[in-house]
């Protein structure tokens, strides 16, 4: 079966769309990877987006308008990623649109809203759509994230040590993999990954060179020329999130401009280049902290903190090591998801691909002792294409592994 995934983060930068030939062999799913596509959000829409989500107030117009405008982003990536990626043969496009609220407290998600409706995709396309991924985890008693947390299992299952894969984007996540006979997977999100380094940047860094306003630190560069604010640091490590026990989930709800805002209030003005890389080592510091206690052999990381250098210099530094194992390095090795087959870029995307695949053949999306749900459960709602909806019958092996082809 050939899907496209699509995937827009908490960053809510782009549209990415990565499509996959997924075959079942035996009792392993074997994904052949076909390409990924990013689009981008137009400006307009993103902050209209921006404006939109927590601590903003907003009205059901505008969220009613939103979920169209981005619906019709989704369609306008859909359709171009089964023409470019799949030459127009694509069977299915897996949705999961943009998260705007995870309503979470007390350590429980009471609910989780993602929108872009999937019946602009399935016009677009004339293809099945499979989105709401999340909410049938929640209404099982999950997080309903980390949801990438099967994939991982699946993909790192049998890897020697105890495996953990690392996901950078707004938000931190990670799923531990140890021997089936030491115990559960585990799953969860450490805490802000780009999240408050980006609300640093639009906050205080200005323009670029070319006069654009600067939404990230590209390459690393503010980091790079700022110093650790001690005080700063230990203020922000002592947020209470970071304590709490797995499984967990956050999100912008909690890691946003305000929140940075508070912490910035006691102390004097602090340069843009300070406060960046002060963040930057947030990250590294809650990351290593969560890998930690797991006894880690290895992090695969992937999304888009793999582009930052100052970051993964500063995430090895944490985890003890200076490379990717071998030649002298000491601590756990960090390496990208490239390595084991699957572009960090397009790693989510990739795993809502395989997510809408285990939807569309009736098997359960979730592992419980990643997310906290009660059961596994299959994920999401299916919308019919053009051609009304014929569901594949259920294997009678479901999956336990994963395997990455790029040998073609």
């Amino acid at each position: 079966m050939r899907v496209v995934g699509l995937m827009s983060g908490t960053s809510y930068d782009a549209i990415d769309a990565a499509a996959a030939d997924l075959d079942l062999e035996g009792d392993t799913l074997v994904l052949t990877p076909l390409g990924m596509i990013s689009t981008a959000y137009g400006d307009d829409l993103r902050a209209a987006l921006s404006g939109a989500l927590p601590p903003s107030r907003t009205d059901l117009a505008t969220v009613c308008r939103l979920d169209t405008r981005i619906g019709r982003a989704f369609a306008a990536a859909a359709v171009r990623a089964d023409r470019e990626l799949c030459d127009g043969r694509a069977d299915l496009m897996a949705s999961h649109g943009q998260t705007v609220y995870h309503w979470a407290g007390a350590g429980r998600v009471h609910g989780t809203l993602q929108i872009g409706e999937p019946a602009w995709i399935a016009e677009a396309t004339g293809r099945p759509v499979v989105s709401g991924f999340r909410t049938r985890d929640v209404a099982a008693g999950g997080q309903g994230a980390p949801l990438v947390s099967i994939v991982d299992v699946m993909w790192l299952r049998g890897r020697p040590g105890v495996p953990v894969a690392l996901n950078l984007g707004g938000i931190g996540n990670l799923t531990v993999v140890p021997d089936a006979a030491a115990g559960e997977p585990l799953a969860f999100d450490t805490g802000p990954a780009n999240a408050l380094i980006d609300a640093a940047v639009r906050e205080l860094a200005g323009s670029d060179a070319s006069g654009a306003a600067r939404s990230m630190d590209a390459d690393g560069a503010l980091a790079a020329r700022g110093t650790v604010h001690e005080p700063l640091l230990r203020r922000l490590l002592e947020e209470p999130y970071y304590a709490l026990p797995a499984p967990k989930t956050t999100g912008k709800e909690l890691f946003h401009l305000p929140y940075l805002r508070a912490a910035l209030a006691p102390f004097g003005p602090l340069s843009a280049e300070d406060v960046v890389a002060t963040l930057t080592r947030l990250t590294a510091r809650t990351v290593a902290d969560a890998v930690r206690p797991y006894r880690a052999t290895e992090v695969i990381v992937s999304g888009g903190g793999t582009r930052n250098p100052v970051l993964m210099r500063w995430l090895r530094e944490e985890l003890g090591g200076v490379g990717t194992g071998g030649g002298g390095d000491t601590g756990v090795p960090v390496r990208a998801s490239d390595e084991l087959g699957l572009p960090s870029g397009a790693k989510e995307a990739y795993a809502f691909a395989v997510l809408g695949w285990l939807t569309a053949h009736g098997l359960p999306g979730t592992v419980p002792s990643c997310t906290g749900a009660r059961h596994p459960r299959v994920l999401g709602s299916i919308t019919p294409g053009g051609a009304g909806l014929r569901l594949p019958e259920p294997p009678a092996t479901p999956p336990a592994r994963l395997t990455v082809r790029t040998d073609g």
